[in-house]
Order: structure tokens, then sequence, then C-alpha cells
């Protein structure tokens, strides 16, 4: 975008202002003298998904099972994209929207080595730095940024008084990309020389033209991630204003936001701030784009959507690429001589192997003739591929990471006959209007491991219910054998410790009216939405994307197989049954919080020694930005090597190991979401 401005050039980043001239100036910022395109291929919210994951799609003949993405097929698919970009002479740009970590057995055993030595071979160019990758500690993280070879983008954090990321200079605010015909260049703050606005001048005076990549990330980390360390985070809109009038200032006037804020975010980011060409996103998880040819879900907002700035007078265009290494994006953009943004468009493309089976137990391989069939109707589609690996990297992934995967992956638990799907939210990837299979079940397994008599014993609580949050729970369950490690490295791969925190009937009103309204916008972070373990709710939408009504919330005092629902009593004590994130009030779980904030009568459950036992939480105390127990007495410490925290996932496989004839039967929803 092209503007003439004078202006004082102002420190406001202390990650980068000795990169900076402090002066006063009169400039104005000159545009290429041609018309410039740029490609963008994009990713975002891999979780650590390098292998495929199961899928299915529809034909006009038939509903096939596949298999989606993986890293490998990933990167091929990337490599066929800077191939065409040569072909055509253009320039391409490889972004990744944040939250590489977390999601698979492979993250659990290698916690994050893995994730920077794969995705170092894929010749990314640039990443948003994402809420998981603050997942283990500051210290980890580090060393995944210094092992990457590519930087990692936060413009809208200062890290310099963190002990481990203050001197991280692979972690910036921005880079700078110059392109001239087959040539690309990259620069960060950290390597330049000079000033930005010489740095900037030097590359177009040698005829480059020049392109800059920001990073956001969101500014309410503290209450999502739980070991942000001594971060700041910054007001979001404040941050990128700021950071493109400084671009601008220097003399770039073609600017891209590589954002991990969610696409709902995004679009609001896009209407409060002038000078953002495109947005490549992450966070939300979103597939843009229509998939109803395949069978599947079209999202609410489009692929390339353009948002009108605030000046009214220019716009931003909003991509997204899904999840799990699944797909991939790629967007087309032009500049005129002026450096106006003049196209954006492109799409998503879902990467499918091309073994293709009639059954989900994948058992019944396609006939000759259908397989043709299926190869005829995806050659004729312009969002659905059929990519081979990259030899290379599954070979690489093979007999690097895969032997101590199996070993992991522990005993059988049960044999599934059929999956057991999980999402967000109702509605999701045209799910009905009672959203996941799997997360009531978890719930119910959480609430009967705390109610066995002997754990009642030690805690001295007898549970009403239990509670879980769509987004502490990281995949579905795949037909086939079910391995320990599969619920305890992927499914619940957070290690989190139970909580059983008595509370007020009113309190769990709110929490659930304030967590689903939260999830109501189209593109919002749905890793909040609530489901329960004896407890049913109906919420309707009365206000599209803005905010509904709870009018339906009952206890079931019976049993599973034999349920008596009683309405939930707003006056009445409840003993609830929750992961211990969840019950210190983060995620938007607030209430929680308030409720403990000067007395609490909870009670955490962890492994010492083998031994369960409870420990008592005098009350949920505020630190840096989000919240944690204050215990009564001996302190938790669930980095100790005598004690294991995992009873999040503990519950679930003694459940699933003495109940397996409930894990796939049919059971009564426990969460209804009606909407216009």
């Amino acid at each position: 975008m092209r503007h003439s401005v004078t202006r004082c050039i102002r420190i406001a980043s202390v990650m980068w202002a000795s990169m900076l001239l402090i002066s006063c100036s009169s400039q104005t910022i000159q545009s290429s003298e041609y018309e410039f395109s740029l490609q963008i291929a994009h990713i975002n919210d891999t979780h650590s998904a390098f292998e495929p994951t199961p899928g299915q799609f529809s034909t006009p003949h038939r509903d096939v099972f596949n298999q989606w993405g993986g890293h490998p097929r990933l990167a091929s698919r990337l490599q066929q994209y800077r191939l065409n970009a040569t072909e055509a002479g253009q320039p391409l740009l490889v972004l990744h929207g944040g939250d590489a970590w977390q999601g698979s057995a492979y993250f659990k055993l290698n916690e994050g080595q893995m994730n920077a030595d794969i995705l170092s071979r894929m010749q990314i160019d640039a990443m948003a730095l994402g809420n998981h990758e603050f997942d283990l500690n500051n210290a980890r993280l580090n060393d995944f940024i210094s092992r990457v070879n590519f930087p990692v983008l936060a413009a809208n954090i200062d890290a310099s008084d963190d002990a481990d990321l203050g001197r991280q200079t692979n972690l910036q605010p921005f880079t700078l990309f110059a392109f001239k015909r087959e040539q690309k260049r990259s620069v960060t703050p950290a390597e330049m020389t000079a000033s930005l606005s010489d740095e900037v001048s030097r590359q177009q005076a040698a005829g480059f033209t020049v392109v800059a990549v920001f990073g956001l990330v969101l500014d309410d980390m503290p209450t999502i991630a739980p070991n942000t360390g001594d971060v700041d985070f910054f007001d979001l809109t404040t941050s990128a204003q700021r950071t493109v009038d400084q671009l601008q200032a220097a003399g770039v006037d073609k600017i891209i936001a590589l954002t991990h804020i969610g696409n709902a975010l995004d679009v609001k980011l896009a209407s409060q701030v002038n000078g953002i060409d495109a947005i490549v996103g992450g966070h939300s998880h979103s597939l843009l784009g229509d998939f109803s040819n395949l069978g599947l879900a079209t999202s609410q907002r489009p692929y390339a959507e353009r948002v009108n700035n605030p000046n009214g007078t220019t716009t931003t265009c909003i991509v997204q690429a899904g999840e799990y290494a699944q797909a991939a994006g790629l967007l087309h953009l032009s500049f005129d001589a002026q450096g106006e943004l003049t196209r954006c468009e492109g799409g998503n493309t879902l990467l499918s192997n091309a073994d293709w089976y009639q059954d989900q137990q994948r058992t019944l391989a396609l006939e000759p003739s259908q397989n043709q069939t299926v190869h005829d109707f995806i050659s004729g589609q312009p969002n659905i591929a059929v990519i081979d690996e990259d030899p290379a990297l599954r070979e690489h992934i093979d007999r690097t990471y895969q032997p101590a995967l199996k070993e992991a992956y522990g005993e059988v638990i049960v044999h599934l006959t059929s999956a057991i799907s999980h999402l967000r939210r109702p509605g999701d990837n045209d799910s009905d209007h009672h959203g996941s299979r799997l997360a009531p079940l978890i719930a119910h397994a959480q609430y009967a491991f705390a109610a066995q008599p002997e754990v009642i014993a030690e805690t001295g609580l007898q549970p009403d219910f239990a509670l879980v949050g769509a987004g502490g729970i990281r995949s579905g369950l795949d037909a086939g054998e079910l391995h320990e490690g599969i619920i305890s490295l992927e499914v619940l791969p957070f290690a989190s410790q139970l909580a059983i925190v008595p509370l007020q009937g009113k309190v769990i009103r709110q929490v659930i009216t304030e967590t689903v309204e939260a999830t109501l916008p189209e593109g919002a972070h749905a890793g909040r939405y609530p489901y329960g373990g004896m407890l049913r709710y109906q919420f309707v939408e009365t206000q599209a994307g803005e905010h509904g009504e709870l009018r339906q919330l009952e206890v079931n005092t019976g049993t599973l197989q034999q349920p008596d629902w009683q309405s939930l009593n707003d006056n009445t004590r409840y003993n609830v049954v929750v992961n211990s994130y969840l019950a210190n009030g983060n995620d938007g779980w607030t209430a929680f919080y308030q409720a403990q904030r000067e007395r609490s009568e909870r009670v955490d459950l962890a492994y010492h020694n083998g031994h369960l036992q409870a420990f008592p939480v005098d009350k949920i105390i505020a630190s840096d930005g989000g919240y944690r127990p204050r215990y009564q007495g001996l302190a938790l410490a669930c980095d100790d090597p005598v004690v294991r925290c995992n009873t999040d996932a503990v519950a679930v496989i003694e459940f699933m190991r003495r109940f397996p004839e409930q894990i796939q039967s049919a059971t009564e929803p426990t969460v209804t979401l009606l909407r216009p």
C-alpha cells in the first residue's frame, strides 16, 4: 500500500529499537515502477501430524475412506508450489501460521526437537509464534527457535526480560523479503547492519521489491498458555498498527501479517488496522473455502476474504489453511505500480493418499474400476489432490523417530469397531447440534474415576459431574486397536491432574454461558467449548454470532445406563471434576477463578511414588496474566520425577479398560447447541 508520510519515526519495540534511526524526516515512500505479483503457500496448526490422518470424502458414486496429509505429503506439495512458481517466474513465500507443537505422541517423546528437525527440512520462510509453543517451558521453546532455519515472528511481545528467550535472535517482530526475478533475500532486524530505512533503501536501490512479514500472537496468552515466563504480551490492534506504521515509514509498501489469533480476530484486526495487505492466519483451525463438492463442510467465511480497513479505501485479504498438515493453501497477490493490492485469490487443497477403501476400518480396498472413477473425479476438483509423500522425509521419520513411537504406544486397551469423532463446537464440519462424541465420553470417564470409593476416601468429596473443554482433547479415536499411548500421548497429551472443585450451581451456569457465547462468532477459538459427563445442557443462540440463552441445565443423579436428570440448582453446591488448567479459571473459564480467589475447597489428584494422593488447594491466585493454585500444605510439583500428574488420561484409560462395552454404546447427548 502506497502512502506519502511526514513523521517522526519513534522507537516503540524494545526488541528492535537498535535497528531504527530516531530521527525526524520528510519522506515520500516510492513503490515499484511495475506490477508485482507474489504467491504465498501457507500452512498452520500442523500440531506434530508427521503421519497421515484417517479421512473420508464423497464422490458422486460413493464415500471414500482415505488418509489426509502428514508432513512428508505436505513437503511434496510445497515443493510442487515452488517448482510451479519458478516456471511461472513468480516469487513465492512459504509461511506457517503457528502451533507446530503438540498433537501427537511424536511431540511428547521429542519435546519440540523433532518439530524443529522436520520443519527445517521443508524450506519454510517464516512462522508465527503459536500458543502451544509455550506448552513446555521457555527453555524448550528457546531451543526450538534456535534449531529451526527460519525466523519465528511476534511483533506484540517483549521477551527481553525472560531468562530463556531474552537473547534469542531468531525470535523477531518481522522479517523483510526482497525479490528480483529468480532471486529472494531475507533479512531480520537482528541481521541488519544499518537502520531499517537504510536496509529497505539498499534493497530497493539494487532493484529488489521489498515485502515485510510481521507476526502476531494472542495478547491474552498467559490465560491460555501456562508457561509464558517473563514474556510480556501487548494489544493486538495497537501493536499491528504501530508495526505497519514503522514499516511504511521505512519505505515498505507491501505488508503481510502472519498471525496466530484465529479467523474471527483476523477479520476484526483487518477492520481496525490500516496498511496490512494480507493476513495469513492460524489458531482457529479454519479450513476456509467451499468443500461441499467432497461432501465436506463449507466455511462460513470464504478463502481470500477482503475486509475493509478503517480508512474506507483499502482492504486486507485473509486466509487460513485448516489443521494437522491435512491441507495447504496457495494465495495469489498482485500489486499495482502504486503498491495497492489489485489481486487476492487462491484456495486450500486437501492432500490425499492414493490408497482408498470402502469401509472405515480400511479392510476393503476399492476395485480397480472404482479406483479409476475416484481418480477421474479428483482430477476435476480444485480443492483436493493426490500427492505422494516426499520419500526422503518419509524415510527419515521412519528411521529416526518411528521405532520409539511404536514402543511408547504400549498395550492395547480395546478394539474399536468404528471411529469416535471429536469436534470442538457442535455444527462444525457439518456435525449435528450435539458436537463431539468423544468429549462426553472423556468427561464421564473422569467422573467415574473420581467416584470410585477409594478415590472418595482420599479426597473426601463425592463428585456430582465432570466438565471438559474441547481444546484439551487433541484428536478423535480411529477404528481399530486403541493403545494406551494414543490416550496419554495424543488425545490427552497435556498431563493435567484432575481436580474436584466444590462450586455453587450459579458458577457452573455462568461458565457454560460465557464459554459457549465466546465460541459463537465464526472463526472464534472454540477450544474453550464445554462438554459434560453426568451433566447436560441446551444452549439456544438468540443473536447470530453474539448471544444466546442456556435453556436447560441438568445433573444426572442416576447412572449412565439409568439416568435421572434433575435441574441444576443455582444455590446448591456441586463437586465438579475438571482438569486443573480449567479449574484454575484459564482459557475463558474465569468464573472458576473468581469463585476460588478468596478460598477454595478444591482437591487435586496426582500419583506420588505410585500412590494416588490428594493435594488440597487453599485458593487460586492470579500470576503473570494467568491463574494457578496455592496449595494448603505440600505443593504439587508435576516436574518431580516421583510425581505423575496425568490423572486426566489415567482416568480415561482405566474406564476404557474396565468398561469396553460402554465406549461405543449409544448414550444420550449431553450437549445441544441450537443455532438459527
